[in-house]
């Protein structure tokens, strides 16, 4: 029986890092053009205002007025998101 013991502790930290995907790792409010990811200059222009939302799945949400206007990044899956959730939060 516990030969399945490593295939139960590697699935339940698959499971785990997809719950830790799902939360928020930094919120930047913020009118600036300046940030390491923004590829979007035009919605700050003129000193307007936007949030964004940093998930750990490595997204970045940006949000004007309460509405989603743009998704930046690449959201993580499978192996990279297992790598990056026990380097980050184990």
């Amino acid at each position: 029986m516990t030969q399945y013991t490593k295939d139960v502790e590697d699935h339940q930290i698959r499971m785990d890092a997809i719950e830790w995907s799902k939360g928020v790792q930094t919120i930047h409010g913020h009118s600036l053009s300046s940030m390491y990811y923004d590829t979007r200059p035009q919605d700050t222009e003129g000193g307007k205002a936007v949030t964004d939302v940093e998930l750990n799945n490595g997204v970045v949400k940006r949000y004007q007025n309460e509405k989603l206007i743009h998704t930046f990044g690449t959201e993580l899956k499978g192996e990279e998101l297992t790598e990056q959730y026990i380097r980050l939060a184990l």
